[in-house]
């Protein structure tokens, strides 16, 4: 029987002292339970100050066989950066949200002793989300000039502020539209609560797996947000001519540009993120919770207004 002792890696959001503090009496409990920490150079240091003597180790270079978990100090922003690590490695992720909306986020500040006992005991559940893959290519069908992945979602988006971008939107090699726009979402279901939701697009839920097509302020007679099949090839064409080009993101972390004649082509991704759940909340209740949606309406609240008037 191997003598190796558990691993579960930490990162931390680097502006929040509140993050440091949450990982810091994490790292601690978890230690004392038998697991070693595992953190980047960054995260390491500041770990270490703050927690002197902690079983801490360098996560840079970890093939990730050895890690179980990888928990996430900071919300959703902070999950998408530990993605990088996790999602290539099928190494789960849990995150503690630190009061924004965070709907990766499992659990709040506050339950970090509760975490330590789950995580010690490996009291959790693994939920799966799709992914895209995004390829840009010089010219249809032509040489590959860049390449990664997104959780949340793709976006192709002009560069010049006064200039729209004029794309052609193909779907399975199947002209859809031209679009005169601000820019052009590809989303998944985990990313229909984020950017696409600001953009008017649907919510989806995420354990189904299908694609979000959502064009930004687009000049046309029809520019709706589509939900497509899982397996549905988008090809976003940026037509010459349309001003100076434009930007791909991913999950607004990673970006090129793009100039006329280049096509930037999504896909169902080839990972699927993990995600560390400890409670089997529905995705309604984090709906509500997370958005404050007033579930009795404008009607039921005033009839309770009126009955505490009483």
């Amino acid at each position: 029987m191997s003598s190796q002792r558990r691993q579960v890696a930490v990162t931390i959001h680097p502006l929040r002292p509140a993050a440091l503090e949450a990982a810091a009496e994490f790292v601690t409990g978890i230690n004392a339970r038998g697991l070693t920490c595992l953190a980047s150079v960054e995260d390491l240091e500041r770990l270490a100050e703050r927690v002197p003597g902690a079983d801490l180790r360098e996560l840079d270079g970890e093939d990730g066989s050895s890690c179980e978990l990888v928990v996430v100090f900071g919300g959703d922003g902070n999950i998408l950066r530990a993605a990088e690590w996790a999602l290539p490695r099928h190494v789960p992720v849990l995150g503690v949200n630190l009061g924004h909306v965070g709907f990766l986020a499992e659990l709040e500040s506050s339950q970090v002793p509760a975490l330590i006992e789950r995580v010690a005991h490996a009291d959790y559940d693994v939920e799966e989300r799709m992914t895209i893959d995004t390829v840009v290519r010089a010219s249809r069908g032509g040489e590959e000039l860049w390449r990664s992945f997104a959780i949340n979602e793709v976006s192709v988006e002009k560069l010049a502020r006064e200039r729209m971008i004029e794309v052609l939107v193909r779907l399975d090699d199947r002209p859809l539209s031209r679009w005169a726009t601000d820019g052009v979402l590809v989303s998944t279901p985990t990313g229909s609560t984020a950017y696409a939701f600001s953009a008017h697009g649907p919510v989806i839920w995420p354990d189904l797996s299908a694609l979000l097509l959502v064009p930004l302020s687009a000049h046309a007679l029809f520019a709706r947000p589509l939900v497509l099949g899982e397996h549905t090839v988008v090809s976003i064409e940026v037509l010459p001519g349309g001003g100076p080009g434009g930007v791909v993101w991913c999950d607004g972390r990673r970006s090129t540009d793009v100039t006329g004649g280049e096509e930037i082509v999504a896909t169902r991704g080839e990972h699927r993120l993990r995600v560390a759940r400890t409670s089997e909340q529905p995705f309604v209740n984090r709906l509500v919770r997370k958005f404050g949606l007033p579930v009795d309406g404008w009607r039921g609240a005033a009839e309770r207004d009126a009955a505490h008037a009483q």
